[in-house]
């Protein structure tokens, strides 16, 4: 597959003219305001499992709207003392999956909460346990445009305040530090955590690989994969509402929540990649405030980016920033 979007210079220096809503702080104040006036309410139920090396905790509690959200919290075994932790965030489409699937960050000595993605994950092996309790009008299958009309009714506003309503609860488990806690994720989870680390001003590092829900105007544009192309089809058949449409994606754009963004950063970008083009991961980078940010590139990698060689790059980099 040949690189089809900007050279590897050009990227570094690309900067799109987004246009951001005067009211954006003042939207995600308001909306993190009314998920807080629900009691967050965690729930930690010990799981028994055959493993041996980790304790595990099937995870509740509430995020947008008091919806109840699943997750996974994984301590390394006979854990007595707080731990720095890692909140994770789920690819497109997945959910949670099962518990022995997520061991990497406690095998490094990390507590590890994993978010489940509401409404995501009903196929594959990584089925999903939380329900998307709100209605939307009408949208084209798959999660991009649902409730697209109106920002206050778009899927990614339950979805992003579900994310940090996850650090919260992470941070209340009596055996997780809450002043070390990172988050990180791939693609979408990539997306969200960058809007997370927008949202939260205290963590102590993000970790976005290939991240999704950047640059929206040009993902739209550029890509003839989903789960970008299902903004396209839909102003194919809603003719005229494109102006409507990207008012509302401006919300949720990741480059937004990159100019908020403090918390030094480790991004990755593949430049084979037309499922989140390097361009609009580029797009973020570049925006991202933060004092301490760097980017590993994967000059031949699809979607799949750096893979297990990001994770050993991960492994390396994310203790300098949670350990005493």
């Amino acid at each position: 597959m040949p690189h089809f979007d900007l050279p590897l210079d050009e990227l570094r220096r690309y900067r799109p003219k987004l246009t951001e809503p005067d009211d954006f702080d003042a939207f995600w104040e308001t909306t993190l305001s009314e998920a807080r006036a629900h009691d967050l309410d965690p729930c930690f139920d010990p799981v028994e499992t055959p493993l041996t090396g980790v304790d595990v905790f099937d995870v509740t509690y509430a995020g947008f709207g008091g919806h109840p959200v699943k997750g996974w919290l994984i301590l390394p075994a006979g854990t007595h003392a707080p731990l720095p932790a890692v909140v994770e965030y789920i690819g497109y489409g997945g959910g949670r999956g099962l518990a022995h699937t997520h061991l990497l960050w406690a095998a490094a000595g990390f507590a590890h909460f994993v978010m489940d993605t509401r409404g995501q994950g009903s196929s594959g092996d990584r089925p999903g346990d939380t329900p998307d309790p709100a209605g939307s009008g009408p949208a084209y299958p798959g999660f991009m445009t649902r409730g697209i009309e109106d920002p206050h009714a778009y899927y990614y506003r339950r979805v992003y305040t579900d994310a940090v309503r996850a650090v919260e609860a992470a941070r209340s488990h009596p055996l997780v530090d809450a002043g070390r806690v990172a988050a990180l994720g791939g693609s979408q989870g990539g997306g969200l955590t960058i809007a997370v680390g927008g949202l939260v001003p205290d963590l102590a590092a993000i970790a976005p690989d290939v991240p999704f829900l950047c640059d929206f105007p040009r993902a739209a544009t550029l890509t003839e994969r989903h789960p970008y192309k299902e903004i396209a089809l839909y102003l194919r058949g809603h003719r005229g509402a494109d102006e409507q449409v990207f008012r509302t994606l401006s919300y949720f754009d990741g480059v937004h929540f990159a100019a908020r963004g403090r918390a030094p950063a480790l991004f990755s970008a593949a430049l084979q990649d037309e499922t989140c083009p390097p361009s609009t991961v580029f797009a973020a980078f570049n925006a991202y405030a933060g004092a301490e940010r760097s980017m590993e590139v994967y000059s031949f990698n699809d979607h799949e980016g750096g893979g297990p060689f990001q994770r050993e790059v991960q492994l390396r980099w994310l203790p300098g920033y949670l350990r005493e």
